[in-house]
């Protein structure tokens, strides 16, 4: 999953950036309201955490124009949002929940609270109600860090981790290599490289050992998908 961080603090942003890297998500700065518009323009986010004051705007006014379209957003109108202030009064929170945002954190917050956050409002995008992802035999828990085929834990880098949670939110569904390096990479990631393809190799290496069916499949210069059940009959 790809965020887009909204916050003129450089400091607070820098470590808000490694620890959400460090949850497995792919993570973007801005510092300002116009570079917010910028990247929210060019990129497609799953989820964006602003602050309300910046230095050219507030966060209420680029929430309200995300959710009114005035704010062109690739993400679309329903871009999920997490308002991150340390303006605390009661009408503060109803005015962030009343422009759009899905959640309210006010500062200073744990990190650990602010990604249980994230987990509940992306949760929203689909069927799942826990942080736990199951399909077939392969299951995921985005709170623990933990993954699964059967009762065998795979060992996953974090990008390996983030592809698959990426993959298991769409079951079935095909996923080009663009939509990965879009949603699984930050801004820094270099398009023209193969890193969608050695990380997807790795990851359907490790969930596959010998004498298991084969999950993971790729469609030539289509993309990848990840099967919905295993075949009838087959080993795990």
């Amino acid at each position: 999953m790809r965020l887009l961080i909204v916050e003129d603090e450089e400091g607070l942003a820098s470590a808000l950036k490694v620890g959400l890297a460090r949850e497995g998500y792919a993570v973007d700065l801005a510092a300002s309201a116009a570079e917010a518009r910028d990247k929210l323009g060019l990129a497609e986010y799953d989820a964006a955490l602003l602050d309300i004051n910046l230095p050219d705007g507030d966060g209420f006014d680029l929430a309200r124009g995300i959710r009114g379209g005035r704010v062109a957003c690739l993400s679309g109108k329903d871009l999920r949002i997490v308002m991150l202030t340390a303006r605390s009064s009661l009408t503060d929170r109803v005015l962030g929940l009343d422009v759009g945002a899905d959640d309210y954190l006010v500062k200073p917050f744990a990190l650990a609270e602010l990604a249980a956050r994230l987990r509940a409002v992306l949760r929203r995008e689909s069927s799942g109600a826990t942080s736990v992802l199951t399909v077939g035999p392969v299951r995921l828990d985005s709170s623990r860090h933990l993954a699964h085929r059967g009762d065998r834990e795979l060992k996953l880098t974090l990008k390996e981790f983030a592809v698959l949670r990426y993959l298991l939110s769409r079951p079935g569904h095909l996923v080009s290599s663009e939509e990965l390096l879009e949603h699984v990479w930050d801004e820094n990631a270099d398009p023209f490289t193969q890193t969608v393809r050695v990380t997807v190799g790795t990851l359907r290496r490790k969930l596959s050992v010998a004498g298991e069916t084969q999950l993971l499949e790729t469609l030539i210069g289509r993309g990848y998908r990840l099967r919905a059940e295993e075949p009838a009959g087959a080993v795990s």
